[in-house]
């Protein structure tokens, strides 16, 4: 008979999520290139008698392997190729001050605060600032064989293998992936149209979330190569076009769920056909199969659809006609000088290099004063951990040792029973399949995977065997208490859920689009504040892209923000707890955005518009409730004051900001 835990050895929530697994299918062509990609390398050194040169080009392809997570092609190059450029400089600058003390120290920690600071600019950067302080801290606390360009040579081929590896089949398959992005679009919307209108809310929250995803990764994929072709790509502009005429049936879905009345069967089907002919491309006629319609928000899914299929089927587009639903990305020029400035005027980013900067000095003077074998270790272990933009500094430091020590099992397997040479590579080929795969899981089991990869290598550069598994348990454990307390406790923020400032000018943005939504403002177009311009009711029409390029990036802002609290999630109290009180928060602001574009669509098929008085009302109560989250980091009292027609199209929005400002009242 089965016994429950005691209430006092119940592991608590914030433990518990970060122990669970995420869920993600395998990328079968990723698994195989990494099991090629580390392999060949050290296979070919020892096949010429120089193990130690395949080793090091084995590493580098490791830095490849975890960097080969897009999708299309050109973002590949960008993912792989330039993180490789940064990872060269590393290495270089790194042997230069190899055994040469405090130069040393203050070389790394200078390095640290360069790669803190430029890895805030994006994504690519991100990886590119990991990979610059990685190589500078293996070149310094490592001797490499050869010549002194030998090795980053060595470790930029191998991560340059892996993309090689990844482009072979570009030719056959250029476009594809774009293709698939935005047909697997076109599938998400849809599921949410199967949810609509049903309970309960929950499906249709999470189907709504995940339409949101695919929304932004297409957007992403089309508009990157769109900037370099600048329209001057037919296939381009039509997968532009169809993300674009899928916009209206997204818009019209939280009319249809606040209606209460699921939709045909026929609705989902019709919307899974045309996901098939984006990804096919076929441009062939499309007998639609719709029921008629019989009221504003059914006339308003129907008119969608059919316009819809019309451009899906469009064997040709206009460039000329086609607006950027989230704006056409400014050449490489201008995007780089921007990033330059913010990078070098933003506070955010002179924070992170510092904390960075302050944990790498902390390290090298420890191992420099104090003896630990294999020292590079801790400010390896330092340099993944404290990684904000990839999760919790704190979940991640206690993944990584719990990581760690799941790995060393693993690695002391491989390293007592496994004899040295071509026996090697068949356990590479094993391991290396693993990184991809569990990667996708989550930190911990990430680091499970590259651990005895790493410790193998290891071994084949300074032949220790398992004396390596006992200094490199100790120097992660070092590594990830200095990353606690240097990079994490001594700094305010790291208690708080850091969000609340955004999700007030969240709060506030949405206020803008309710007034563009029913009249004209500034704002509207992405511009000045509420009280520019002719306000609500006005009758001036908002330019239709405006509004659909306002409320893509609210959904995306909002996605983000919903993000950061579940990795605060991962905390513990009191910032797991703070984050648990204000996520129902985001998700009522998410409900207003819908409620918002419900009106909107009702209005444009037929329904009475709101007064202007309707719409000043609830701006204003949204913009008191933005200043009450950004004032205060704990629920506060919050009036609610909200009335108006029952019958108006408006009516289903004021409860919804009501339930936000109740949400934001203690209880």
């Amino acid at each position: 008979m089965s016994r429950e835990f005691p209430i006092g050895l119940t592991p608590p929530d914030w433990l518990v999520r970060n122990l669970q697994p995420q869920q993600a299918p395998l990328n079968w062509p990723a698994i195989a290139r990494a099991a090629v990609a580390m392999s060949l390398p050290f296979t070919i050194g020892l096949a010429v008698g120089q193990p130690a040169y395949g080793a090091l080009a084995s590493m580098g392809a490791l830095s490849g392997v975890i960097g080969d997570t897009a999708d299309a092609y050109r973002m590949r190059i960008l993912n792989i190729a330039i993180p490789q450029l940064f990872g060269a400089i590393g290495v270089t600058l790194g042997s230069a001050v190899y055994g040469h003390g405090w130069y040393a120290v203050a070389a790394l920690t200078g390095i640290a605060l360069v790669s803190g600071m430029i890895s805030t600019i994006g994504a690519v950067a991100s990886v590119s600032g990991l990979l610059l302080l990685l190589n500078s801290v293996i070149g310094a606390g490592l001797p490499l064989p050869g010549a002194w360009w030998l090795a980053p040579a060595l470790m930029s081929g191998g991560g340059l293998l892996v993309l090689l590896l990844a482009l072979l089949a570009w030719p056959l398959r250029s476009g594809v992936p774009e293709r698939s992005a935005v047909a697997n679009t076109y599938r998400t919307v849809a599921d949410l149209l199967s949810t609509c209108g049903d309970d309960p809310t929950a499906a249709y929250d999470a189907a709504r979330r995940a339409v949101t995803q695919s929304l932004n990764q297409s957007y992403d994929l089309v508009l990157a190569r769109r900037a370099r072709h600048h329209g001057r790509s037919p296939e381009l502009t039509r997968l532009l076009a169809q993300l674009n005429a899928i916009t209206p049936v997204v818009e019209a879905a939280p009319a249809v769920h606040q209606s209460g009345r699921p939709l045909p069967p026929q609705i989902r089907e019709t919307v899974r056909h045309l996901a098939h002919a984006v990804e096919t491309g076929y441009t062939g006629p499309i007998g639609l199969d719709l029921p008629t319609p019989t009221g504003e928000t059914t006339r308003a899914v129907d008119h969608a659809l059919r316009h819809a299929a019309e451009v899906v089927t469009a064997p040709d587009v206009d460039p000329r006609g086609i607006d950027d639903r989230l704006g056409r990305p400014a050449a490489l020029r201008i995007r780089t000088a921007r990033a330059a400035r913010n990078v070098l005027l933003s506070s955010g980013s002179w924070r992170y290099g510092l904390r960075l900067a302050l944990c790498i000095g902390l390290a090298q003077i420890l191992v420099s004063t104090v003896p630990v074998p294999r020292s590079y270790w801790v400010a390896l272990t330092i340099t993944f951990v404290l990684k904000p933009d990839f999760g919790s500094v704190f979940s991640r430091a206690l993944l990584r040792a719990l990581g760690t020590v799941a790995g060393l099992v693993i690695a002391a397997a491989v390293l007592s029973a496994v004899p040295r040479g071509w026996w090697e590579v068949l356990v590479l080929l094993l391991l290396a399949p693993l990184i991809p795969a569990l990667t996708p899981r989550g930190y911990g089991y990430q680091t499970m995977a590259i651990t005895p990869v790493i410790l193998l290598l290891s071994d084949v550069l300074n032949h220790q065997g398992t004396a390596l598994l006992l200094p490199r348990l100790v120097d992660s454990l070092i590594g990830c208490g200095i990353a606690l307390v240097a990079g994490y406790l001594l700094w305010p923020e790291s208690w708080h859920t850091r969000v609340g400032d955004r999700l007030a000018e969240a709060v506030t943005d949405t206020a803008r689009y309710v007034e563009s939504a029913f009249g004209t403002s500034d704002a509207g177009a992405g511009g000045a504040g509420p009280g520019a311009g002719p306000g609500p009711g006005s009758g001036a029409e908002v330019d239709p892209a405006a509004r659909a390029r306002m409320r893509r990036r609210l959904y995306r802002d909002l996605s983000v923000i919903r993000t950061e609290f579940q990795r605060a999630l991962t905390e513990p109290p009191p910032t797991g707890r703070l984050a648990a009180g204000w996520l129902p928060l985001v998700v009522a602001v998410e409900r207003i955005v819908d409620a918002t574009t419900a009106a909107r669509v009702r209005v444009k098929h037929g329904a009475p518009p709101p007064s202007p008085a309707e719409v000043t009302q609830v701006a204003r109560q949204l913009r008191e409730l933005s200043e009450g989250v950004r004032e205060s980091e704990v629920l506060v009292e919050v009036r609610t004051d909200l009335t108006g027609p029952a019958d108006s199209v408006l009516e289903p929005l004021r409860q919804e900001v009501a339930a936000a400002r109740a949400i934001a009242s203690p209880h």
